[in-house]
């Protein structure tokens, strides 16, 4: 490596021929595979099939049409439509039928947009991969490659298959996606599982190699985890509360209008009259724009959350988010930046901190509270412009606009060198300064890097960089025991709050008594640099907002446990010496009830999946965050999966119900709000539309005891339903979000859509709406008045001055929509009325202003008595009902490791 110019990774494509040849450790020359024949090649991707993954099948049209007439509310409409069509009352029929199509439609338009293929790991692979075969290096289609072939690897290059290592050059690997390592893995031939192996859908950050292919498609990495990802996503909370709410309201709707049936009878009704009767009571009792509301909030909550660069996949997820109890986020890339950055430097002279985003060299250095430079802190600048020195990764600036600072070559040296910028140092001047003219590179066994560079008074320079425990050695520094035990006190420090810690030393010596063996000996000390995957600015205030909402954040990650605890402490996520549950106690079964750990630590994806379903089974609705393929299954699993958009893989999008497109987690916060949103509405919406229901019942059953036998006509009752429960009831759904939302709770998972006190508001509400309709219509009959129109106007009119007092806001335009969706119905019900031909439709005569001047009073009433109600029964905040895997408690204990990167760094990665 003699003469490699510092600052400037470079790979060299390793050539494809027979006679290729690898030195191994020794020095000896040893030979490289040539891979396959073309025949070979192809003989066994006809046995075998493509590298490729299969896509999941898509759900025929008619299949999603029969799911959404499945619905229990749906199919009542359906038996009283076809009821409807055997009486000969087509235009009633036409109206249930109506409602019934554009429900439909919705729906199925709503899945069809929003659902997409989930086994999207092809999209992982290269497009093309370059493999040996008849001695020949070639380029393929990644999905062509089979096992046996001789694959090429070069700086930059995605796996297109598992394979083992045969021969390797400072060979790097980015497995972040697959394992949630937040640092890249050195591979080299004949090491050890993993270090020996590559596999697919990894990236290749530095150096260069060759690989024989072991495994394709299905039976690859990506392919196994592809396996985990076949469980279809089940029903929302949302939607299982209402199947259940449907089922009860289809079955009570049935036995009331059976009871009116026979009540009519008895009287001497028509036969046909009350069948009609009966069916349009049916049809009022049943809130059939519920559909309707449901999907405008769901579509509002959608469009809002997208304009906080939040993309939902699946429309239902966004109510989901409301509902959940516990959040379960990955760290690599999702609570941390997912690069490297060096946060921490000491010097013998005093410590100093790091500040900026990413690799981009603007930021500050930070002593004693004020901004220093390279002049102010020579003793920081020396130990960063040797970091510089010995150091092979350079940054690229944005190509566009947009984009960020990109890392070439290995990150954690590349953060070293965002750091010296920081300060003030010019890499470009300093490799001009002091060029490299030979190196020691980094060993595994030896755990440090050493640089050789010419001064310009014909001396050298020797720098030296690598793992505290390698470089602050009586053998290697020529330091005191005093400024060593220091320099080891600080660096286990560091490494126990999460820091990959690295040793800095130099030397100087005379051209003439250079002698390689002795260039890492009598070295001087100068400083540590803490370097770690620092967390988002957003994840703190996340992890806080999530515990005053009530929602358990649990850490689930691939990392180190000393890594994973540090960042949980940090964040808020766990208390100090928390202990950490690792895939190993899980596999052995003896990690005790995962619901009693907030940190889950060297975690494979199938341990993910135990992890959400250990919660889920415990009654809890789960979302779960990670950027991934090794988060892909539990994205899939949990209640609703949130992936990162920017720096997330394509199988973690395709598995999640939410893209962030900002990576920002503190878009989960608002994805919770409007989840919650769109719960409050739809409850708000069913307090009002079966309060009606509930009134025209009891309008329906005590009119004929009250001497009024048929209160209403079948299509009278039809359109106050179709106006009371059309753009009024839609626009409840459009409700802004109650102030105080993000400060309960979620509402238990098993608790019913018209638990928590709704059921006796409703009851309530449409008793008051039928008394004040009865004692009108008592009124009227008694003052010679038509008593059935003035039924028909006060029952409807008092509805819609409840829906007025049903707002979240009242006295602002929050909803206008509302407001202009009320004013609407009223004027249409007047026009019932009013105007001869709606008379000739509905049966109804004419009134005088002074009946409108009553109508439109108790309507008011309507108004004032739902604010009232709100003020002396206001809506029950749900309980914190938590159970023990729901405490925050963590237990006592916990181990610690360390190890290091090829860069030397002290490591809790392991």
């Amino acid at each position: 490596m003699s003469g490699r110019s510092a600052g400037r990774p470079r790979h060299r494509h390793l050539p494809g021929s027979t006679s290729a040849r690898s030195v191994d450790e020794s020095g000896n020359a040893a030979a490289v595979p040539t891979g396959l024949s073309e025949d070979e090649a192809t003989r066994r991707l006809a046995d075998t099939g493509p590298n490729a993954l299969p896509a999941e099948p898509r759900t025929p049209v008619w299949r999603r049409v029969l799911q959404q007439l499945k619905d229990p509310l749906i199919v009542v409409l359906l038996v009283a439509a076809a009821l409807t069509i055997a009486t000969g009352d087509f235009r009633d029929a036409a109206v249930i039928l109506f409602v019934i199509t554009v429900n439909t439609v919705v729906g199925v338009v709503q899945e069809v947009r929003a659902e997409h293929a989930v086994a999207a790991l092809s999209a992982m692979s290269a497009p093309a991969a370059r493999v040996v075969r008849d001695g020949t290096e070639r380029s393929v289609a990644a999905a062509e490659v089979v096992p046996g072939d001789l694959i090429l690897l070069a700086e930059g290059d995605i796996v297109p298959a598992d394979g083992d290592v045969r021969d390797a050059t400072l060979l790097l690997l980015d497995e972040s996606s697959l394992t949630g390592e937040s640092v890249p893995v050195e591979k080299a031939p004949d090491g050890e599982t993993p270090r020996g192996t590559v596999s697919a859908g990894t990236v290749v950050v530095r150096g260069h190699g060759r690989a024989v292919v072991t495994a394709t498609g299905a039976r690859s990495a990506l392919g196994r985890i592809a396996s985990l990802l076949g469980t279809a996503p089940g029903r929302t909370p949302l939607q299982r509360r209402l199947v259940g709410f449907g089922r009860v309201l289809a079955a009570v709707t049935v036995a009331l209008c059976a009871v009116v049936l026979a009540l009519g009878l008895v009287r001497g009704q028509p036969v046909e009259l009350m069948i009609v009767a009966a069916i349009s009571l049916a049809v009022a009792a049943v809130p059939e724009s519920l559909p309707a509301v449901v999907t405008l909030a769901l579509a509002l909550g959608a469009r809002r959350m997208a304009e906080r660069h939040a993309i939902v996949r699946r429309l239902p997820a966004v109510e989901t988010m409301g509902s959940i109890t516990v959040l379960a986020t990955d760290k690599t890339g999702t609570l941390t930046e997912g690069r490297m950055a060096a946060e921490e430097l000491w010097t013998p002279h005093g410590g100093a901190s790091v500040t900026g985003d990413g690799y981009a060299p603007d930021g500050r250095v930070i002593r004693a509270g004020r901004a220093v430079t390279a002049r102010d802190a020579p003793d920081l600048a020396a130990l960063l412009s040797a970091a510089m020195l010995c150091n092979d990764a350079a940054l690229e600036p944005p190509s566009d606009r947009g984009t960020e600072w990109r890392a070439l070559g290995d990150p954690t040296e590349a953060a070293l060198v965002a750091a010296g910028a920081r300060l003030g140092l010019d890499r470009a001047a300093l490799d001009r300064e002091l060029p490299r003219v030979d190196e020691v590179p980094f060993e595994t066994r030896r755990k440090r890097m050493t640089t050789v560079h010419r001064r310009r008074d014909g001396g050298l320079c020797v720098v030296c960089k690598g793992a505290p425990e390698s470089v602050l050695r009586r053998e290697v520094l020529a330091d005191g025991p005093g400024l060593i035990t220091r320099a080891a006190a600080r660096a286990e420090a560091w490494a126990r709050g999460g820091h990959r810690v690295l040793a800095v030393a130099t030397r100087d010596l005379e051209a003439h008594s250079a002698r390689p063996a002795r260039w890492e000996e009598g070295l001087s000390l100068l400083g540590l640099v803490g370097i770690l995957d620092p967390p988002r600015a957003a994840s703190a205030t996340t992890v806080a907002a999530c515990e005053r909402a009530g929602i358990v954040p649990v850490l689930v990650t691939g990392d180190h446990p000393l890594t994973a605890r540090a960042l949980a402490e940090r964040l808020g996520i766990a208390s100090g010496g928390a202990a950490v549950t690792t895939g190993e106690q899980i596999r052995h079964g003896t990690a005790g009830e995962l619901t009693n750990v907030r940190v889950f630590a060297r975690t494979t994806p199938e341990q993910k999946l135990d992890i959400v379903q250990a919660w889920r089974g415990a009654g809890h609705v789960v979302a779960m965050t990670g950027d991934g393929v090794n988060d892909g299954p539990a994205l899939r699993r949990a209640d609703i999966g949130v992936a990162m958009g920017q720096r997330g893989t394509e199988v973690a999008r395709q598995a999640a119900d939410l893209v962030l497109a900002d990576d920002n987690p503190a878009t989960v916060v608002a994805a919770v709000e409007e989840g919650r949103r769109v719960y409050a509405n739809v409850r708000r919406f069913l307090l009002y539309a079966l309060a009606g229901g509930t009134a025209e019942i009891l309008v329906m059953l005590l009119g004929p005891f009250l001497g009024m036998p048929l209160p209403l006509l079948p299509a009278q009752i039809l359109w106050i339903n179709l106006l009371t429960h059309g753009l009024p009831g839609v626009a409840l759904g459009a409700e802004p979000v109650e102030p105080e939302v993000m400060r309960h709770p979620p509402r238990p998972p098993a608790e019913s859509v018209l638990g928590a006190g709704l059921w006796p508001r409703i009851l309530a509400m449409g008793a008051f709406v039928a008394t004040v309709t009865l004692a009108t219509g008592l009124w009227a009959r008694e003052t010679g008045r038509p008593w059935q129109s003035m039924v028909f106007l006060v029952l409807g009119a008092t509805q819609l001055g409840v829906a007025l007092g049903s707002r979240a806001r009242p006295g602002s335009l929050a909803n206008p929509f509302l407001l202009v969706a009320v004013g609407a119905a009223l004027c249409l019900q007047v026009a019932g009325v009013w105007l001869p031909p709606l008379q000739a439709l509905l049966g109804t005569e004419p009134l005088t202003l002074g009946d409108f001047a009553i109508a439109a009073g108790l309507s008011g009433l309507g108004h004032v008595v739902m604010r009232l109600q709100r003020w002396l029964c206001p809506e029950q905040p749900p309980r914190d009902t938590a159970g023990p895997g729901m405490k925050t408690r963590i237990r006592d204990g916990a181990g610690r490791s360390s190890g290091t990167d090829r860069t030397g760094a002290r490591s809790t990665h392991g």
